[in-house]
């Protein structure tokens, strides 16, 4: 659990070097306790530019940490950034290197951490080293800042509340009882995911949760999504089936065609079924036919009343990442992640990434997406090829056999067309190794996030970031967050010229790859910073930002 100190536990008093000024923000003292009960190490994150203007000493620094400290109770460590904007450091959010070095002080990665800030450049911070973050605003954070972040809580002991909540979430005793034991196994487990590539991938962990106790599991799952469901671990079969409640262009339903599902899913002889879906999407007409094909208990996320169609009505609040949601609904069911996994995304072995790519560390641009609205705009995408060759960057335009013309033009002689050349395994090894995907909210952000590489992610907000945004990657987000569009789920931009996307200007995709740390080949290494010591000033390097936080 990572925390900013200015405006977050303690009030904002900038450039403040006097112990005798510091006073605790509302509830801090009892959210942090929480905290320490639930087994959860802390260690605050903080910009301290005084330091290099000389407002402050040290010894004045360290002064006041004690001084929180004996208000708020201790922490396991202190990371301080002590630069100035001019001094180019990677540890001054929004650059990420806090965050690193203070998962690296805790004994952990920054993907199992989660920070709290008032403030969007902690919010960028956060995601561009792999965390997790929840914005807490005050009356200095700006709208846009708070449209921007991926969680928004109304003060830190909501925050703390909404942390402690998650961690439950997924984990199966909170449910009373966990399917899996020492020596014993459950036998065939049928789980769902009938949708797209993306939808299937971000299932992983939660069918992975299911696979760690059953014997045998079957994935039933749409065209749509069938090259995804073959990359999943823990998936022994597949049952396609086109499932017309779910597609998006759906044919009318023919009474024969679902009793042909139901037979087929009779002759599976799954004993339980655990149906995922999106947040949009009911479990119901498929927990219908699943209770005529003869299984005997279904789980599935329901907010509409079930009925006797489900044994396990699970429940999630807005806004959970869709990876988690998934891993909530197999905890409810009783299944949890084998004790040597990890929630991330996850894939089986992919073949070598095609000749045409090169050697790693090339830049995959992924103009495309099966939803239009979540692709970014054709000449935009080509204006950003442009600017990353001209920068040092190779370049690997990337999509699906309908988007040739797209990836060609985007590519023009400057970058490597592989539009409709590759499958989509095929693809995941071109993704897998690149130095960075520039994306948008569709299926290779997954893929990246699957494979840890960074993604800069040109984010519709049709659909809340939070919950779709690539997972446990380090990623910087583009795009205006409070366009029109916001929240609408189009799939076709209803906004003439996609303002959401098409004020992003090639320097900020540029600007965010450096954010990321990486640069083109030809570039010399950043040099590392090292982590800092408590109440001392000295973590990592690199970024902008205010005076303190």
């Amino acid at each position: 659990m990572l925390l900013d100190r200015d405006g977050t536990l303690i009030e904002d008093v900038p450039y403040n070097g006097d112990p005798d000024k510091v006073r605790p923000m509302p509830g801090a003292r009892d959210a942090l306790d929480r905290l320490r009960a639930a087994g959860l190490r802390l260690a605050v994150v903080t910009n301290q530019s005084g330091l290099a203007r000389g407002l402050f000493t040290e010894a004045q620094l360290r002064a006041v940490h004690e001084r929180v400290e004996r208000l708020l109770g201790p922490f396991d460590a202190w990371l301080v950034c002590p630069h100035d904007d001019g001094d180019a450091c990677g540890c001054r959010k929004p650059a990420p290197g806090l965050v690193r070095a203070a998962a690296r002080e805790l004994g952990t990665v920054p993907a199992r951490c989660v920070l709290v800030g008032d403030i969007g450049r902690d919010m960028t911070a956060a995601s561009a080293a792999g965390a997790a973050a929840i914005l807490v605003p005050t009356p200095v954070t700006r709208a846009q800042e708070v449209a921007a972040a991926p969680q928004v809580a109304p003060d830190l002991s909501a925050a703390v509340a909404e942390i402690l909540r998650r961690r439950a979430a997924v984990d199966p005793h909170t449910y009373g009882y966990a399917r899996a034991r020492p020596g014993r196994r459950v036998g065939t487990v049928l789980v769902v995911r009938a949708d797209s590539a993306g939808d299937v991938l971000v299932t992983g962990p939660g069918i992975r949760a299911v696979a760690a106790a059953a014997e045998r599991v079957v994935l039933l799952c749409g065209p749509r999504g069938r090259a995804a469901a073959e990359l999943l671990p823990g998936v022994d079969e597949i049952v396609e089936h086109r499932l017309p409640w779910i597609d998006p262009a759906p044919d009318p339903v023919d009474p024969a065609d679902m009793r042909r599902l139901a037979d087929r899913l009779a002759a599976v002889g799954a004993a339980e079924a655990v149906v995922f879906t999106s947040f949009h999407q009911s479990p119901l007409p498929l927990a219908l036919l699943l209770r005529l094909a003869g299984v005997r208990r279904v789980s599935a996320i329901s907010d509409d009343y079930p009925g006797s169609l489900l044994d396990v009505r699970h429940r999630v609040p807005p806004g959970v990442p869709e990876p988690e949601r998934a891993l909530s609904l197999a905890a409810a069911a009783g299944f949890a992640l084998a004790e040597h996994d990890g929630p991330a995304l996850r894939l089986r072995p992919v073949p070598a990434a095609p000749p045409e790519a090169g050697a790693p560390g090339y830049v995959v641009l992924h103009p495309g997406s099966a939803a239009q609205a979540r692709g970014c705009p054709p000449e935009l995408a080509a204006r950003i090829a442009r600017a990353l060759t001209a920068a040092g960057h190779r370049v690997v335009v990337t999509g699906g056999p309908d988007e040739r013309e797209l990836t060609a033009r985007v590519a023009g002689a400057h970058a490597v067309d592989l539009g409709g050349r590759t499958s989509l395994a095929a693809l995941a090894a071109t993704v897998a190794g690149a130095g960075a995907v520039v994306v948008g909210n569709t299926g290779p952000a997954h893929l990246a996030a699957a494979h840890g590489v960074p993604v800069v992610s040109l984010f519709a907000p049709t659909v809340p970031f939070g919950q779709w945004g690539p997972w446990r990657v380090p990623t910087v987000r583009l795009g205006d967050p409070e366009a029109p569009c916001r929240d609408t789920r189009a799939a076709r931009c209803p906004v003439p010229g996609h303002p959401c996307l098409g004020g992003v200007e090639p320097g900020q995709v540029l600007d965010a790859l450096r954010l990321l740390g990486v640069t083109p080949p030809a570039a010399p290494p950043v040099r590392p910073a090292p982590p800092g010591g408590r109440g001392s000033g000295v973590p990592a390097r690199a970024g902008t930002g205010g005076s303190g936080g």
